[in-house]
């Protein structure tokens, strides 16, 4: 279903652009738009994708922090199936990076295939303080040899590259892009993107059972 934070525009080349528009409150993520980003994810598997921010200077700062811990816990779960739907795709995703991502956005960031950065983008791993979260163990060391680099291409129009090769992938055909992830993702992965998940929803419920304070902004 659409989601009045996440903008899905189709282009004519063959590819999706999605666009998280919540930028006043740093495109963070609550329960239904991280759904509805998965559900984007999941659809059209063959088709590239652009991921993006309507808003050049913010990217996404991770969970929404003016949650419950419960729906916290929820939004966690909801964004590793995301960042596995990302890695096992057959289309190919290109994060285009305008500003900061964190915890959560950055983790999406690490999942795309491809990552092209602004000038004022930043990235930090960071999961909320008091919970004994593992942020990005499954991905970060082995990034430079599956991804080329952090970052594949920084450009003062991110999202505008993004959109190039997007159409560049598409008229290439999808045979390719489709066998090189499929390569990629073999080897133990999935596997640490697993283990990362479960560990995380140790934590989530050992801090529910405590009951601990409700995070702040």
């Amino acid at each position: 279903m659409p989601h009045p934070h996440l903008r899905v525009e189709r282009n004519p080349a063959g590819y999706r652009r999605l666009l998280l528009a919540r930028p006043q409150q740093h495109n963070a993520l609550d329960v239904g738009l991280a759904r509805a980003l998965r559900d984007a994810f999941a659809e059209d598997l063959a088709e590239p994708v652009v991921l993006g921010s309507t808003e050049p200077r913010v990217f996404c700062a991770g969970a929404d922090l003016t949650m419950s811990d419960a729906d916290r816990s929820i939004v966690s779960d909801l964004l590793y199936d995301c960042y596995e739907v990302v890695v096992t795709r057959p289309g190919p995703v290109i994060a285009a990076v305008g500003g900061p991502a964190v915890g959560g956005g950055a983790q999406l960031v690490a999942a795309a295939d491809v990552r092209i950065a602004g000038p004022a983008a930043r990235l930090r791993w960071a999961g909320p303080p008091g919970l004994d979260l593992a942020v990005g163990a499954w991905v970060l060391p082995e990034l430079v040899g599956r991804g080329l680099g952090l970052v594949s291409q920084v450009t003062a129009e991110p999202l505008q590259a993004a959109a190039s090769l997007a159409a560049d992938l598409v008229a290439r055909g999808p045979g390719a892009a489709a066998k090189a992830k499929m390569i990629m993702t073999t080897g133990g992965l999935l596997d640490r993107l697993h283990a990362e998940k479960r560990a995380n929803q140790s934590a989530w419920a050992q801090a529910l059972t405590v009951g601990l304070p409700e995070a702040t902004p």
